[in-house]
C-alpha cells in the first residue's frame, strides 16, 4: 500500500477539512446570519426560529443512527462525497421553498446529510492519522479537519452580507430584492454553489485518506456506552448548550444594536478562530486520553456564551466570538480523539458514531429551548444565560471520564522513508 508523504498528507486532511466546512459552516451556522432577515420576512417568533435548528438537528441525528450501516455498505468515502453533493442541493433548495413546511423538511434532510459528511470525514482523518509521516501529529490532523467549519463561517461571513447589501440596488425590484426575492432566498443558493465547489475539491483530492480498514470489518467491534458515560454526558451538555449561541448570537448582537460591521467581524473572527485551533489544541488533544481536553474546552466555551450576556458593546462581542471560535470545533475534536485513544481501529466507527448521537440529541433540544426562553420577559440574554450555564455543567461531568487505556490501540506509525 502506497504510503503518503507529508505533503499528500496535508493536502488530503485539507481537503477533507471542507466536508466539515459544508456540513456545519454552511448547512447549520450560515443559518444564524440568515435568520434575522428571514425572521423579519416570515414573522418568525424565537421559538419559531429556534425549531428550525431542532428539525435540523433531529435529521442529523437520523443521519448519526444510520451511519454503522451506511459506513459498512459503502465506505467513508461514498458517506462523505454523497452527503456533501445532497447537502449542497438541499441548501440551494430552501432559497426556492415556498413556506415554513417547506423550510423544515429542507433543514431535516441538510441535518441527514450533514452527519453523513461529518462522521465519513471524521473517521477518514482519523484513519489518515495513522499513516501520517513522522513529524505530522494525529491529533492536529484531526485538528485540522474539525478546523474546516472555520473556513464554511468565515465564507459566509464574508459572503452572506456583502450579498445582502448589494442585492436591493442589483435589478429594479427595490428594497424587497431581485425581482420581487428577498436577499436571504440568494444567499441560501450562494451557500449551495459554496457547498457544490467544495464536493469537487474533495472528490479530486480525498483519495489518500481511504483505504481499506486495518484488521477487523468495521463491525466487528462494538462501544462500551457505559465506560464512555461520563465523556458522553459532558458531551451531551455541550451539544445542548453551543448550538443556542451559534443559532442566537448574531440576532443578540441586532438586538443590542451593533453595526453590520461589528456583526460581520464577529462572525468573521468566530470562523478564524475554528481554523487556527487546531494548533492551539492539538498537543492537548494528543496528550490527554481521558476527558479533561473535553471538560477545559467546555469550560471555555461557557465564558465565551456568558461574555455578551454579561456585557453589551462590541468588545466583549468580539472577544466571545474569537474565544468561542477558537474553542468549539475542538470539542468535537477531543471526542474523536477519546475514542482514538481508547478503543481498536475496527471500534472508531461505533465510537464516533456514539458520541455524535449524543451530540445530536443535545442540539434537538438547544434551539427551540433557547428559543422558547427568549419568547419570555427574559429575551435572548435569558436564553443565552442557560446555555453558558449547561456548557459549564457539561464540563464538570467531562472531568469524570477516565483514560480506558494506557496507550492507543492503533497500528503503528509507518518508518520514515529510507529506514527499515
Amino acid at each position: 500500500m502506497h504510503e503518503p508523504t507529508r505533503r499528500e498528507t496535508l493536502v488530503t486532511a485539507l481537503a477533507l477539512a471542507l466536508g466539515a466546512a459544508v456540513s456545519l459552516g454552511l448547512a447549520r451556522f450560515a443559518y444564524a446570519l440568515l435568520l434575522p432577515p428571514m425572521r423579519a420576512d416570515l414573522g418568525w417568533s424565537y421559538a419559531t426560529a429556534g425549531a428550525m435548528n431542532t428539525v435540523n438537528a433531529a435529521g442529523y441525528l437520523v443521519g448519526a443512527l444510520a451511519m454503522p450501516r451506511l459506513l459498512r455498505r459503502w465506505g467513508p468515502r461514498a458517506a462523505l462525497l454523497g452527503g456533501s453533493a445532497l447537502a449542497s442541493l438541499l441548501l440551494a433548495g430552501h432559497g426556492l421553498a415556498s413556506g415554513d413546511t417547506a423550510l423544515y423538511a429542507l433543514r431535516g434532510l441538510a441535518g441527514i446529510a450533514s452527519a453523513a459528511v461529518f462522521v465519513a470525514g471524521g473517521l477518514m482523518a482519523a484513519r489518515l492519522g495513522l499513516r501520517a509521516p513522522a513529524g505530522l501529529s494525529p491529533g492536529l490532523l484531526l485538528g485540522l479537519y474539525y478546523g474546516g467549519t472555520g473556513l464554511g463561517i468565515v465564507a459566509s461571513a464574508l459572503l452572506l452580507p456583502a450579498l445582502a447589501a448589494w442585492w436591493p440596488a442589483a435589478g429594479t425590484a427595490g428594497a424587497g430584492g431581485v425581482a420581487g426575492w428577498p436577499a436571504w432566498r440568494a444567499g441560501w443558493l450562494a451557500l449551495g454553489g459554496l457547498g457544490a465547489l467544495a464536493t469537487g475539491v474533495m472528490a479530486r483530492f480525498a483519495r489518500v485518506a481511504d483505504p481499506p480498514p486495518a484488521a477487523a470489518s468495521a463491525g466487528a467491534a462494538g462501544f462500551g456506552w457505559r465506560r464512555f458515560g461520563f465523556g458522553l454526558a459532558g458531551y451531551f451538555g455541550f451539544g445542548l448548550g453551543y448550538i443556542g449561541y451559534m443559532t442566537f448570537a448574531v440576532t443578540l448582537l441586532r438586538e443590542q444594536q451593533l453595526s453590520t460591521a461589528v456583526v460581520t467581524v464577529f462572525y468573521a473572527l468566530l470562523g478564524a478562530g475554528v481554523m487556527v485551533s487546531p494548533w492551539l489544541w492539538a498537543g492537548l488533544l494528543q496528550r490527554q486520553r481521558g476527558g479533561r481536553a473535553l471538560a477545559l474546552l467546555s469550560a471555555l466555551l461557557a465564558l465565551a456564551t456568558a461574555l455578551p450576556v454579561l456585557w453589551a458593546g462590541a468588545l466583549p462581542a468580539l472577544l466571545s466570538g474569537a474565544l468561542f471560535g477558537g474553542v468549539f470545533l475542538s470539542v468535537v475534536a477531543s471526542t474523536t480523539a477519546l475514542v482514538r485513544h481508547n478503543l481498536p481501529q475496527a471500534a472508531w466507527p461505533a465510537g464516533i458514531s456514539a458520541f455524535t448521537v449524543v451530540f445530536a440529541f443535545g442540539q434537538i433540544v438547544g434551539p427551540v429551548a433557547v428559543g422558547w426562553l427568549a419568547d419570555g420577559t427574559g429575551g435572548l440574554r435569558a436564553g443565552l444565560a442557560v446555555s453558558a450555564a449547561v456548557l459549564a455543567c457539561g464540563a464538570l461531568l467531562a472531568c469524570g471520564q477516565r483514560p480506558l487505556l494506557s496507550a492507543p490501540l492503533s497500528a503503528p506509525r509507518p518508518a520514515p522513508a529510507g529506514r527499515a
